[in-house]
């Protein structure tokens, strides 16, 4: 037996504008602030080097400001002896001008110091690595609203689906975006499984949707939704709250490297519930709704006042 009884449908308004208010302010964000792309996309080089001795990230910044690079990246990585540094590349950075970087550095630096890598990304490869990630990203909404059409057969339902992920996505990056933390390759490869979370939660109440409209004929669309959705809603909760204590682990103790990767995470997991239960379900009632009423036949028009009547 059922344990949930909520009605998610009657609240659908006041879903609808929750989600409208926290997506207009994430576009709104996006294109006041834009976002705070890395190195894969802007272009630029990333040097990892080593300390004979432990030092703290601050002492790394202060050689960065000593080399005449203070607007350079650090991460700790692996300890306090190894650290990354990145620097954003322009149109004008070629190779000549990473060595510059890098015998600055070490001259600031001191005695003591390896350099055990160096990767230098040009503009033109970022800018092509920024419409290749647009194009995954595009192409995987299209897919899904593919799937989903052709196994449910009803293409509504593989856009109130997409309309969920886009939700998510959207309101991911606008997070991003407030805080200008940066946004690489590896954020985009957040998103792209965060629609894939979030589509999968879908898919499974679509099935139960599916399974009760073959046994609850007389029910109407209404009530055949919000039994689908409390139905697996013990499902939904333990499923993405598993996923929840991962990456909030991952969040807290998983350092630097992955802090970005595992916040776009957190944000994607707690966003994908919500509009798995209160966006697309709520979506397909009013669509189912609106072509119902698209489907009705006019009203007669009642007769003008005089004209003769047929008997």
């Amino acid at each position: 037996m059922n344990k949930f009884t909520i009605d998610w449908i009657s609240k659908r308004a006041l879903f609808f504008t929750i989600s409208g208010t926290l997506c207009a302010l994430s576009l709104a964000c996006i294109l006041t602030k834009g976002f705070n792309y890395g190195i894969d996309f802007t272009g630029g080089t990333l040097v990892q080097v080593s300390y004979s001795e432990p030092r703290e990230l601050a002492q790394v910044r202060g050689d960065l400001e000593k080399a005449g690079y203070p607007d350079a990246n650090v991460q700790s990585f692996g300890g306090k002896k190894e650290f990354a540094l990145y620097l954003k590349g322009s149109e004008s950075m070629d190779v000549s001008i990473v060595e510059t970087f890098v015998d600055k550095f070490k001259a600031a630096a001191g005695e003591g110091l390896r350099v055990d890598r160096k990767e230098f990304v040009g503009p033109s490869v970022g800018r092509h690595l920024k419409r290749q990630a647009a194009t995954a990203i595009t192409l995987a909404l299209l897919a899904i609203i593919g799937y989903v059409a052709f196994r449910f057969d009803n293409p509504l339902w593989g856009a109130a689906g997409v309309a969920a992920i886009a939700h998510d996505v959207l309101i991911t990056a606008g997070v991003f975006s407030a805080f200008q933390l940066e946004v690489d390759l590896v954020i985009v490869a957040a998103l792209l499984t965060i629609a894939g979370y979030s589509i999968n939660d879908t898919i499974v109440i679509y099935d139960r949707m599916r399974d009760n409209m073959r046994h609850k004929r007389a029910d109407d669309i209404g009530t055949l939704i919000n039994d689908s959705v409390n139905e697996m809603l013990s499902r939904t909760f333990i499923t993405n709250g598993m996923v929840f204590a991962v990456v909030l682990a991952l969040f807290l103790l998983g350092g630097s490297v992955i802090h970005n990767f595992a916040l776009a995470m957190l944000v994607g997991s707690i966003s994908g519930t919500y509009s798995t239960l209160a966006i697309s379900m709520p979506l397909i009632f009013q669509f189912q709704k609106g072509r119902r009423r698209s489907a009705q036949p006019e009203a007669p028009s009642a007769p003008r006042e005089g004209g003769r009547r047929r008997r």
